[in-house]
């Protein structure tokens, strides 16, 4: 197991093997929306030749594989759709069909030439989804706890896209889904994330929108010989350091928390 948080208030962090490379599964996704979001800002700022969230794709039986819940439902050659939706879909249901779709669009060498730029040197995106042969050579999609974090981080912080972008983004990344960060907090925390899955392997990495104190949270498990063990510390995990962050965002500089309704003797 690696973990990465950071106070995004203050920017203190706490790591557990934070710079091994782990299998990332789907949540490599994450890197490819924030490709997508990257050139539609440089579309809109006169760039020629990249992608822009409103391009229209036609669905293509070639480009469909398995565990794409929505793409395997629209029919072929007919329905069209922007990349927009399907990023959605990437995100929402974790569709395999509209992310190689994406993959197409972004370029695989732009994504990693974004994750470059920032200084992301082990976040790789080496295949599309549902590739096994390539998984099988050992082209598997990776990173970092630590460098993950700093992705999700810098995006906040608006040193990726404009504030227009990041906001679409992150309101993209916090489409309602079935995932581990959340799983056992409040409901109605906004959580910006994208678990990932895949045999012997479980991660989710996001930004948590704690009241007053939002921090960043990427917890990778491999080696995995019951998944949902992995799930479940997932799970523990994000609920202690939501607790923390919960308080301390309702703390005075001395530690004070005054709850609502709070009638305890003074």
């Amino acid at each position: 197991m690696g973990v990465a948080i950071e106070d995004l208030t203050s920017g203190q962090k706490f790591f557990l093997r934070e710079d091994e490379i782990f299998p990332q599964a789907s949540s490599i996704k994450i890197a490819v929306l924030a490709e997508l979001y990257h050139q539609a800002q440089l579309s809109a700022e006169g760039a020629t030749g990249k992608a822009k969230l409103s391009d229209l794709y036609t669905v293509n039986a070639s480009d469909l594989v398995p565990d794409s819940d929505i793409m395997l439902g629209l029919t072929p050659s007919v329905t069209r759709i922007t990349s927009r939706d399907l990023a959605t879909m990437m995100i929402a249901v974790s569709d395999n069909s509209a992310t190689n779709v994406l993959i197409d669009r972004v370029g695989m060498e732009n994504v990693n030439g974004l994750m470059d730029s920032l200084g992301l040197t082990h976040t790789r995106l080496r295949r599309k989804m549902m590739d096994v042969k390539a998984a099988s050579e050992g082209r598997e999609n990776v990173s970092t706890p630590r460098e993950m974090m700093t992705l999700l981080g810098q995006i906040y912080r608006g040193k990726v896209l404009n504030k227009e972008m990041t906001e679409g983004f992150l309101k993209m990344l916090s489409t309602h889904k079935q995932s581990f960060i959340p799983r056992d907090l409040p409901d109605g925390v906004r959580t910006a994330n994208k678990p990932g899955e895949l045999e012997a392997v479980r991660n989710d990495c996001g930004i948590v929108f704690a009241q007053n104190r939002p921090y960043v949270i990427c917890v990778m498990t491999t080696y995995l010989r019951n998944e949902r063990d992995g799930e479940d510390a997932i799970a523990r995990i994000s609920s202690a350091a939501y607790r923390m962050f919960d308080r301390v965002g309702r703390a005075s500089e001395y530690g004070r928390v005054v709850s609502p309704n709070n009638n305890s003797p003074r």
